[in-house]
């Protein structure tokens, strides 16, 4: 509340004490910021540690195999052959061209810091005696500097040859260990970067309208001057009450830095929640080697940037005009702009526009949620203008920003003219083009001294021009497909349902909503600091850069809420917002205890005197004179009015009880004791908060690949399964053996046994992971005929838990998007299931599922002539089959008839053979909803049939199979026979199944259903397998006693249905009926 005094006081440092004792205080305070901040940081790289110290240097989860494969690619064969790079050990028999798909940002990272900076960086520390990583090899500086000058890097040859001449060694890490280390190298880089833009949003510049602290609505048109009126009275009362008035600022707005009290505890607090909050930590463990732990500290780097060129000038050449002769709000404030000049303020502005363009780069070449980034700073500024905040400034930083930006993000080649093309970022380019013409309106009216009516006459007309223009060029390009679709991810986070209605997105699950606990579970105490954040900078904390943080927060909220993995877009705005809350609270006890806000910039004046620092207190606000005329001409202001717009330079106010040493003595005390209370009062939450945040940077430092588990005998033991079973691809397959495996481990696969694959998490092609889907899904027979195209052997995941037999509904759902006729009328596939825990006889057909349980469940056997099992790994994790009679001629013409886009062009992209011909004229290719440049209509009855079953699944599996009993009951056609699960048993059939008593899955799970009084699911059991409805378990009884014991009237209604029998006796002679008699 300091920023709020009325006028500082010229002198109230003391005399001669003040003007070395608070240097001294600037000082001791930077250095405790300088050590808590070291602290703090070294806090954030510790903790995404745990996995490199339990797992050691390892890959985690599935993305980072193939980040990791690109990098290797990158280091081995240069940046040229990386740009051509056509992998045809992916997407069997298509490939990927690597090159142009890939944001290369992170792998260009890794690469640069192997390769450049740090043999440099351990090569100087191990020559000034300091420690270096254990796992760096020493090479001596003259080879390597020969060896780079051979190579043609002439560069690092100097460098190289120049630490030699030192006595240093070249000590390189490999780059398997950098990209293990990258995550939490880049997590405390993206904490520090978080807490500059903290320091930037809370320190107070002074009075300039462009950093005068107040509310967000201050500069509203028409009601911007009420709201001030009414708001700054109140901050003034409760400075003056609470004895923050006394700590007023003496030193000059012209002369202050970034570096002050309140903005650096700021700071301190938004680093120790950045450091260490799950929300950041969940993308950022070692190991994780994946795009996002790259792309906060970019994405941080752009905000700082971009906050940092929208400070406010200091000095007196800002303009506030009054509503008398405001032109609604959009006018210039720097009065140097006069006409087309450009002052300093402004073209610092562009300086500053034009390094977010640079930090807007990496975060292009390093993440796709750049889209995000550009988005939000464009809403940014176009709030700003709307709000009555347009000045030179913005025009100069966001264009800079814009035109830098979008210029380099052209040349990352996946992006390309995506930002001219794709409606979701066609919002900042408007935003651009809107504020050419307002600020054009605006430079004319400084120039011709414009009335309100000529201005409004002038904008009118400009903006009619400029939209009739963009209207006839987007009726030119609309036809012609130019303008890219919205994608699936996007368009889900505007729609009512949970689902975007692609299948594929949908499978997915950090794509789903985040539920109520997700916020508490990794933001913690953030979560609920941060709002009180939010409402500080709304009511009280406001200028044009602190504003930012209001659109980001808002912005954030919304679409995490939308999809859980955007949890991690929160973590640097909650940190900065509850930051903010620590910080400015610590501030005022600080300020309230010694008498003083301080500025760093003090150090440098030890022993002048206060009065030589203040020599005059610059005004609040100077008006522009010339805004105050027009052609019709304007009135002199009021004398009451020139009161109220200036600050006389010494204070005169009358001696009272709060000049007294005694009530100042009060104050400090007061503080102090306010000081101590809330520290106190802290530490207990802030030691829950750190052990809470350790035990989930824990929990989410497993991966995936391998993890620890309990022994029969209690011992730990290391599932090493997946990696084992790669290793036994690796070594006994040959080198173009073709795997079939689910997409999810097709990274892995190409990375670590090095064999091609038919999909990958990069699921570019819908099409051709529903055909994989559909070899896996369809019955044993049909999927072989697919397999022997495309695949040498099929890996499955087993071993219960999240394996593929769990994610097969998927699987069967993707594929019926594009091959219809697998359960038609049904997108959702809802007959390929497993109710009550039993698989669907659709399910139980199926290729996966045979290879899945093939001499695991009883009765399902492997058709030994089209697969054999040549592995299973140690603890059942994997199973490996050999296709057998597979199509050589197949694989020979995918080799020899690639398709290339020029005679002698690298982008050669493969074909299907012409023995997949037949199958692949079944399918009908996905049409998603936004994809309006589709030839066909979309469809749309395929969309609404989708959502239907997926907000009633119970409904859809029943319709499902009513559908498929009338069709089997339906006239057959010639040559197709018939079959009935349905049909009654025979009383042979019954008496043998009554007959046998046993205690198994089966019976066991038909108990849980009756006792859960699951009656739908027990129906769809007995609909697929009519025979469970007489079988008994040991004791003689079975479901029909079972029904009666828990009372359940609909199952026995059921069982009758089924001919199930009330009079059978269990092994002590008791019927059904008696069981509810029955008080035992």
């Amino acid at each position: 509340m300091a920023e709020a005094a009325a006028a500082p006081n010229a002198d109230k440092s003391g005399g001669i004490v003040g003007s070395w004792l608070r240097p001294c205080l600037a000082l001791i305070l930077l250095a405790a910021t300088v050590k808590e901040g070291q602290t703090i940081l070294t806090t954030a790289y510790t903790i995404r540690l745990h996995a490199i110290e339990t797992y050691g240097y390892i890959i985690h989860e599935f993305d980072p195999y193939f980040n990791f494969r690109a990098a290797q690619y990158l280091y081995d064969n240069g940046w040229k052959n990386f740009a051509q790079w056509f992998d045809y050990k992916v997407w069997y028999p298509l490939g990927r061209p690597v090159g142009t798909t890939i944001y290369p940002g992170m792998q260009v990272t890794a690469v640069w810091l192997v390769k450049s900076w740090l043999p440099v960086w351990f090569g100087f520390k191990e020559w000034i005696g300091a420690a270096i990583p254990a796992n760096v090899v020493a090479k001596s500086a003259w080879e390597v500097s020969n060896s780079l000058s051979s190579s043609g890097s002439n560069v690092m040859s100097s460098v190289a040859s120049l630490m030699a001449t030192m006595g240093m060694k070249w000590n390189e890490m490999s780059l398997n260990d950098v990209c293990c280390l990258l995550p939490a190298w880049f997590g405390s880089l993206a904490t520090f970067i978080t807490g500059m833009l903290a320091l930037e949003c809370s320190a107070n510049f002074g009075y300039g309208e462009g950093s005068r602290f107040g509310t967000v609505l201050d500069k509203l048109p028409f009601f911007g001057y009420y709201i001030q009126t009414l708001s700054r009275p109140i901050r003034n009362a409760l400075a003056y009450y609470s004895g923050m008035d006394l700590t007023a600022d003496s030193c000059p707005s012209s002369a202050r830095s970034s570096l002050q009290t309140t903005s650096l505890f700021s700071m301190l607090a938004t680093m120790f929640f950045m450091s260490i909050v799950p929300a950041h930590i969940m993308r950022s463990v070692g190991g994780g080697y994946d795009n996002e732990c790259v792309a906060m500290a970019a994405m941080s780097l752009v905000f700082y940037s971009w906050t940092r060129s929208l400070r406010g000038t200091s000095n007196a050449g800002d303009v506030n005009l009054t509503v008398k002769n405001d032109n609604v709000g959009i006018h210039i404030r720097q009065k140097q702009d006069l006409g087309f000049t450009l002052s300093p303020q402004t073209l610092s502005a562009a300086f500053y526009g034009a390094l977010t363009g640079l930090a807007y780069f990496y975060m292009v070449a390093a993440w796709g949620g750049y889209v995000f980034v550009v988005n939000l700073v464009g809403t940014h500024a176009a709030s700003l203008v709307l709000l009555g905040r347009h000045s030179s400034k913005l025009h100069a930083a966001y264009s800079a920003f814009y035109l830098v930006g979008t210029a380099l993000a052209t040349r990352v080649p996946v992006v390309g003219l995506t930002p001219l093309r794709s409606l979701e970022q066609l919002g900042p380019l408007l935003v651009f083009l809107g504020m050419q013409v307002i600020e054009y309106c605006e430079r004319v009216r400084t120039r011709d001294n414009l009335g309100k009516k000529e201005v409004w006459l002038l904008r009118i007309r400009l903006c009619g021009l400029a939209g009739a223009i963009g209207v006839g060029i987007a009726m030119l390009l609309w036809p012609t497909g130019f303008f890219g679709p919205i994608s699936a991810r996007v368009r889900g986070l505007f729609v009512k349902h949970t689902k975007t209605g692609n299948p594929l997105v949908d499978s997915v699950a950090e794509h789903q909503a985040a539920k109520p606990g997700t916020y508490e579970q990794y933001l913690n105490i953030v979560a609920k600091v941060a709002p009180f954040g939010f409402a500080m900078v709304t009511v009280g904390y406001s200028n044009d850069a602190s504003s930012f943080l209001l659109v980001y927060g808002l912005a954030a909220y919304f679409f995490s809420h939308k999809m859980v993995r955007l949890i991690l877009l929160t973590a640097p705005i909650a940190s900065v917002l509850g930051g903010m809350v620590v910080g400015r609270v610590a501030g005022w006890c600080v300020e309230g205890v010694f008498g003083w806000n301080l500025d760093m910039s003090e150090i440098f004046s030890f022993g002048m005197d206060s009065q030589d620092i203040v020599s005059t207190v610059e005004a609040k606000v100077v008006l522009d004179n010339k805004n105050g005329e027009s052609k019709k001409g304007k009135k002199k202001k009021s004398e009451d009015a020139k009161k109220s717009d200036a600050v006389s330079t010494t204070s005169t106010a009358k001696p009272s009880i709060r000049a007294s040493w005694v009530f100042q003595i009060s104050v400090r005390a007061a503080w102090l004791y306010l000081s101590y209370y809330l520290y106190t009062q802290s530490q207990p939450h802030i030691k829950d908060f750190q052990d809470s945040c350790q035990q989930m940077a824990k929990a989410m430092s497993h991966p995936t690949i391998l993890f620890q588990a309990q022994g029969r005998d209690g011992s730990t033991v290391l599932v090493d399964d997946y990696r084992e079973a790669y290793w036994w691809l690796g070594k006994n397959t040959p080198e173009d053996a073709r795997i079939m495996a689910w997409w999810d481990y097709g990274y892995q696969i190409t990375a670590i046994a090095n064999r091609t694959t038919i999909a990958d998490g990069n699921t570019w092609n819908h099409e051709h992971i529903a055909l994989l889907g559909r070899a896996l899904t369809s019955p044993l027979k049909d999927g072989h005929r697919i397999a022997r195209h495309l695949a040498d052997y099929v890996l499955l995941w087993t071993g219960g838990g999240g394996d593929d037999l769990a994610k097969s509904p998927h699987l069967a759902r993707i594929a019926n998007s594009v091959y219809r006729d697998m359960c038609p009328g049904d997108p959702t596939c809802s007959k390929f299931s497993m109710p009550g825990g039993q698989p669907s006889p659709m399910m139980a057909n199926s290729l996966l599922f045979k290879l899945h349980s093939n001499g695991i469940v009883p009765g399902v056997v492997v058709d030994k002539n089209r697969f054999k099992e040549v592995y299973k790994s140690k603890h059942g994790k994997v199973r490996i089959y050999r296709v057998l009679s597979v199509s050589k001629e197949s694989k020979e013409w995918v080799l020899n008839n690639r398709v290339c886009d020029a005679p002698g062009s690298w982008y050669c992209r493969g074909q299907y053979p012409p023995g997949l011909q037949k199958v692949l004229k079944e399918k009908k290719d996905f049409k998603q909803l936004e994809d309006f440049n589709a030839k066909t209509e979309a469809d749309d009855e395929y969309q609404k049939k989708y959502f239907e079953h997926l907000s009633d699944p119970e409904k859809a599996r029943r319709r499902s199979q009513v559908k498929e009993r009338r069709g089997l009951e339906a006239p057959g056609q010639p040559g197709q026979q018939k079959k009935d699960n349905s049909a009654p048993l025979t009383k042979e059939a019954i008496r043998e199944i009554n007959q046998q008593w046993d205690d198994n899955a089966v019976t066991s799970q038909l108990f849980e259903l009756i006792k859960m009084n699951d009656v739908d699911s027990f129906a769809m059991v007995l609909e697929n397998q009519p025979a469970y409805a007489h079988v008994r378990s040991k004791d003689g009884r079975g479901p029909m006693w079972w029904a009666h014991e828990h009372e359940r009237k609909q199952i026995v209604k059921l069982l009758k249905s089924h001919g199930v029998s009330e009079k059978v006796k269990d092994k002590d002679g008791m019927k059904p009926l008696d069981m509810a008699d029955d008080e035992f």
